[in-house]
């Protein structure tokens, strides 16, 4: 039998074939006490191939707590409408429509004559009388042609915008309604005008009773870009609060609450924290930490309290996923 190098480097004993005796005996109670953690080498070299969460030269990535606004926000979508619309009509009955004068679009003036009417549809005939526009403003829908009869009690000849103004006309569920405000501002995307800044006008106090939506109308102002009836998407800044903050791969939601690892004397200590609003890879947090807190940059990362670690901090976003 040829020599075993398993345990013998261990306790710097060299077996041999004329010690087979001995090897018996000996090889049981070496490894019993290898199990009770008898051997000092043994022990020592485990202890440092694990690298135990105890080794104090376990690098561990960590972030600051630092100051942050985040803004909370509601999402609405609806139609661009417009802010206060004139409709425009005949004064007299049975005249019919010899000359238009102005097309969608097209911005006019006080008193611009819009349409021209005779009694027979040509501009010779008796009893013609002019369309005037009441205010300056911009023309959003022409519902008439030459040589229609107009009425008083048809639809409008011409709808104009007061001075171009356009507003997002929207429905949200009510409880996102309770929490919208006049003068709350907003950002306002409408499909083939871009993003535009605008603010909420007005808030219904109704609900309708079978969808359970109101409605909220945002002021936009007044562009060449916008136009009745496009699509428009719009976030309201609610509230804006500014506080501590950390990386949201900090956070650990546990049954006993919300929970963050905060490094001290390059020890763990768990720490109960009450978090609030996210924006992007940040989250609020409303207490339980102070500004320039030092916490571990990914929660889950297999350390516990007490146990000693050496803080790396986070040079990134990327350094925390």
């Amino acid at each position: 039998m040829t020599d075993v190098p398993l345990l013998a480097p261990i306790v710097g004993i060299r077996l041999t074939q004329s010690s087979r005796w001995a090897r018996a005996r000996s090889v049981p109670a070496l490894i019993a006490a290898i199990a009770m953690g008898c051997v000092g080498p043994v022990s020592h070299v485990a202890a440092a191939e694990r690298g135990g969460a105890g080794s104090p030269d376990r690098a561990v990535t960590v972030a600051k707590t630092k100051q942050m606004c985040f803004a909370d926000t509601i999402q609405v979508a609806g139609v661009v409408i417009a802010r206060d619309e004139i409709l425009v009509r005949p004064e007299k009955e049975g005249l019919k429509v010899s000359q238009i004068l102005v097309e969608p679009g097209e911005t006019v003036s006080s008193a611009q004559v819009l349409a021209r009417l005779t009694q027979d549809g040509t501009q010779s005939g008796g009893g013609a009388t002019t369309i005037t526009a009441p205010a300056a403003g911009v023309v959003n829908a022409v519902s008439t042609v030459i040589g229609a009869t107009v009425s008083a009690r048809a639809e409008p000849l011409f709808r104009i915008a007061r001075q171009g103004e356009m507003e997002l006309l929207a429905d949200t569920p009510v409880n996102s309604l309770t929490r919208l405000a006049p003068d709350q501002p907003a950002k306002i995307e409408i499909i083939g005008a871009g993003e535009l800044t605008g603010k909420v006008r007005l808030v219904s106090s109704m609900i309708n009773p079978t969808t359970q939506l109101g409605s909220v109308r945002l002021s936009i102002g007044a562009s060449q870009k916008l136009r009745a009836g496009a699509f428009g998407r719009a976030i309201v800044e609610v509230t804006r609060r500014c506080g501590s903050s950390v990386p949201f791969s900090a956070v650990s939601y546990e049954r006993e609450g919300t929970v963050v690892q905060v490094v001290r004397d390059n020890q763990i200590e768990s720490r109960r924290v009450t978090v609030g609003l996210i924006a992007g890879e940040e989250v609020e947090v409303r207490e339980g930490l102070s500004d320039g807190d030092v916490v571990v940059a990914r929660a889950g990362a297999f350390v516990r309290d007490g146990d000693r670690v050496r803080p790396v901090i986070a040079s990134g976003p990327s350094a925390t996923r």
